[in-house]
């Protein structure tokens, strides 16, 4: 074995940085037995090396490449056609021209050969680079090849694999190319294997492609292939693709494009016993690897090559089972949290120690284990209900699974927990807890004495007696989250009688929306509002405004003190910061970086607050809000009289709607509690983290948030860590932020998608959940980070979620899109308060609707036109 060629079978699995991702999986194929793999070598990145690393003109191009951004589409463009002619026109170094004539003499330099590109930054786990390379087939004779070798070097310079390594965050300078050299098959079919089914994720099916020739043909579009389905030694589907075309090797070298005869085109390519030795093949592979496999495969005289085999990068991990055994069912928590970002070790722990329903991690989410629920007809009525009325998706993909029959077993046990993040109902609790105002004061005020308590006792505690001390108090964090149940349910079940009652009596839909405006005791439409008079402090300070509009620096607060109106800035900002500081976006991960630790995040949203409004704002959009909700509850009031038995109507509807006011407002409490009492457990266990920078135990103090609750307890506790642990889940996580958490999942990674079932919408209509009513048209402003706002009052928000922290933007707009949401959700809630149109569960709204576009949101039927 030479540093320049090594065979496949030579290699070992940690030459990645030599051969590449395919070279290295071909290499690892050729060593598992039953496999027939074709011979071949690879030339190995040392020659690409040895190429590049003397051309200056090549090293000044890629430093030009270095600084570009990945929207700087002509330059990248412009710059990698240079690159690639620059590496067309340089000699292949002579150590590699024997090496590679050395190798084709022992395998016959009279054989056609597939010269095949094999990047360092290729079929990895976390990032496929699918087709980013270039491939050659059916070339023949050592001049031929060499010319291939240049041009695949070329190759990974081409504009996709350039555009695709700054999506994928990798640097130009530190990817290498290794060339396949490996001996042609002519097959009579080929396609691809996926050991998941690609479409639905469900691991116990392979799905396989197949046509007639090369694989080309499939790969480039030119075929519709047939399509088989394996589950369980069974093929269960089978879809025969129009094949009028094939692709296949001339016999002077290259390939060619011919028509196949009618007769064949419709006909199956592979016979039923061809696609279940094929599904065993690719098991095999699967096992061999650890991980669900995309192969590619081709059919020759009868046998089965494998020319190919990468990791599906794409399939969301399915949730980790336990002990358990059967089929299981899941629901994505963060569905119901309004958080789908993924979550660090840290905040997954503590989340799940805080939490007492059955939960399964995947991915960095959190998903509810349904299974139980959905088997016993009583409870499954009850988790359907609740989760139908917050997510119609989830209902709909649970019936999917329930009429499946065969999949979960009934049986006659109810369980405990009525859904992923909602407790018992309680029964009649309007008649437990009447209708008094007070109540919601005093639970405000226990609320805020346990927090003072909490914030005393944790000063006196360190080391191996503060996650004791942590472990005790989420005890008395989940008796403060559940207390006031009783008084969020009263609200609900009010807002559920006032919008059935006036609809079914007056023809009003969704009536308590606009009762519910400018409700008492809203944490959360507080903090908005409290925004708007922070900027009322700052807006007669010309020099505060300027200085706030070029900060970047988390410690500006300290310098505002210099400038005229500079004090008031800070004292406005830092009452702020008391009261709401502990929040920020994805709040529920506790190693989220709170508004305390980065003001700069309420910036924007200050300016913003200062260009679009009067002095004043806050009170007035209060007091309009309450004037509104008064003048419908008159007007109602006023027409259920005119009814038949209307005085008592009116009676029942007078009560329904006090509950409505009195005790919808705390709805926000609970989780603002919580939120509260995470951010003194964080202040506390960072002082850890410094003690263990200090030691040199960690790099970072930030580092703590990739260990779980128990881990970092350990760490402290033995003052030791395996580091690699830490960069192990720090790339784990990068993964994870590029997946779509499914609402529904199945314990086989099948993803279930629920559908909307209404009717009478108008054509091109997009579908969501109506969660606040009214009809508005604006401009759309799709906004993913809080920190990217730039609003125009009058503005429609479109973004994936919305927890508690993008309230302040809510001042700002005149309605609501979200693509994860229910209608008792923070943003739903708030958006009701502030009489915003609001439409929820809105798949893919954030790519559907582009930035500037103007739209119709109608929150009372629940959909968006693009106008």
């Amino acid at each position: 074995m030479s540093s320049l060629v090594i065979g496949f079978q030579e290699m070992g699995k940690t030459e990645h940085l030599l051969v590449g991702g395919k070279g290295l999986n071909l290499g690892e194929l050729s060593k598992i037995q039953g496999i027939e793999v074709p011979e071949g070598f690879c030339i190995t990145t040392t020659g690409y090396q040895m190429a590049i690393e003397q051309n200056e003109m090549f090293q000044a191009l890629l430093d030009q490449l270095m600084v570009l951004n990945v929207e700087e589409r002509h330059q990248i463009s412009e710059i990698s056609s240079k690159i690639r002619q620059v590496m067309m026109d340089v000699d292949i170094p002579s150590d590699v021209v024997s090496a590679v004539d050395e190798n084709l003499s022992e395998f016959g330099e009279n054989h056609a050969y597939a010269v095949r590109s094999s990047a360092t930054a290729e079929d990895l786990p976390h990032a496929s680079f699918a087709g980013q390379q270039d491939t050659y087939l059916n070339i023949k004779g050592l001049d031929a090849i060499l010319q291939h070798i240049s041009k695949c070097w070329a190759s990974l310079f081409t504009d996709r694999a350039v555009i695709y390594r700054m999506q994928n965050g990798f640097d130009h300078s530190k990817v290498s190319l290794s060339v396949i050299i490996q001996r042609m098959v002519f097959p009579q079919a080929s396609g691809i294997l996926f050991t998941a089914d690609p479409i639905t994720s469900n691991r116990k099916i392979v799905s396989i492609d197949a046509s007639f020739g090369l694989g080309e043909a499939l790969v480039s579009g030119l075929v519709s292939p047939d399509n088989y389905k394996v589950q369980e030694e069974r093929v269960v589907e089978k879809m025969i693709g129009d094949k009028n075309m094939a692709i296949y090797g001339r016999e002077g070298g290259g390939t060619e494009t011919q028509q196949i005869d009618f007769d064949q085109q419709k006909s199956q390519t592979l016979t039923d016993q061809q696609i279940l030795q094929l599904a065993h093949i690719g098991r095999k592979i699967e096992a061999h690897f650890g991980s669900p496999q995309d192969i590619e495969w081709c059919l020759a005289e009868d046998i089965f090559y494998i020319v190919q085999s990468r990791p599906i990068t794409t399939l969301y991990p399915t949730p980790e089972a336990g002990e358990s055994q059967g089929n299981h069912v899941y629901v994505s928590v963060g569905h119901q949290q309004m958080m789908t970002d993924p979550m660090k070790p840290l905040g997954l722990s503590l989340f799940l120690l805080t939490t007492p329903a059955p939960m399964r991690k995947a991915g960095g989410r959190l998903f509810a284990d349904v299974t139980d629920m959905l088997a016993s007809p009583v409870s499954r009525k009850m988790i359907m209900d609740n989760l139908g009325e917050s997510d119609p998706l989830i209902k709909d993909a649970l019936m999917k699974i329930v009429d499946r029959e065969d999949f979960i077993k009934t049986s006659p046990v109810v369980e405990k927990n009525l859904s992923p993040d909602k407790p018992h109902a309680l029964s009649d609790t309007q008649a437990q807890i009447g209708n008094d105002p007070t109540i919601v004061s005093e639970l405000i005020k226990k609320n805020q004495t346990s927090l003072e308590e909490l914030k005393q006792n944790i000063q006196t505690k360190s080391g191996a007696e503060l996650f004791g001390f942590i472990l005790e108090d989420l005890e008395e964090l989940r008796r403060v989250v559940f207390e006031g149940m009783s008084v969020i349910i009263a609200a609900q079940d009010a807002t559920t009688w006032i919008n059935e009652k006036m609809n079914k009596w007056l023809g009003e839909k969704n009536a308590a929306d606009m009762l519910s405006q400018s409700v008492p005791n809203n944490i959360t439409s507080e903090m908005g509002l409290a925004l708007l008079d922070v900027a009322d402090a700052i807006r007669p300070y010309p020099e505060v405004i300027n200085y706030l509009r070029h900060v970047k620096a988390e410690n500006f607060l300290d310098e505002l003190i210099n400038l005229e109106g500079g004090q008031i800035a800070q004292d406005a900002i830092k009452a702020y910061l008391k009261k709401y500081g502990m929040r920020c976006a994805g709040e529920i991960d506790i190693t989220r970086s709170r508004w305390s630790e980065k003001p700069t995040t309420l910036i924007p949203i200050i300016l913003g607050n200062i260009k679009n409004f009067e002095p004043n704002a806050s009170q007035q959009k209060f007091e309009q809000g309450r004037k509104e909700a008064l003048e419908k509850e008159q007007a109602l009031l006023e027409r259920l009289k005119q009814l038949p038995n209307g005085e008592q109507k009116a009676k029942e509807a007078k009560r329904n709607i006090d509950l409505i006011r009195n005790f919808s407002g705390f709805r926000e409490y609970p989780k603002y509690g919580m939120i509260n009492r995470y951010f003194v457990y964080k202040q506390a266990l960072m002082k850890e983290a410094e003690q263990l920078v200090q030691a040199g135990i960690i790099q970072g103090k930030e580092d703590i948030s990739y260990l779980t609750f128990e881990e970092l307890e350990e760490v402290v506790r033995t003052n030791k860590l395996d580091y690699q642990i830490i960069d192990k889940r720090k790339e784990a996580h990068k993964l994870y932020e590029k997946l779509t958490p499914p609402r529904v999942i199945t314990s086989d990674g099948e993803i279930i998608t629920g559908e909307y079932k209404r009717e009478n919408l108008p054509a091109e209509a997009i579908v969501g959940l109506p969660v606040s009513s009214g009809v508005i048209e604006g401009r759309a402003r799709v906004i993913l980070n809080m920190e990217d706002a730039d609003l125009e009052e009058g503005d429609i928000l479109v973004t994936s979620f919305t927890d508690p922290s993008w309230t302040p933007l809510f001042v700002s707009i005149k309605g609501l899109v979200t693509e994860v949401g229910g209608l008792m959700t923070h943003g739903a809630v708030v958006a009701r308060e502030y009489g915003l149109p609001a439409v929820v569960g809105v798949e893919n709204a954030t790519k559907i609707i582009k930035n500037g576009q103007r739209i119709l949101v109608n929150g009372t039927e629940g959909y968006i036109q693009l106008l």
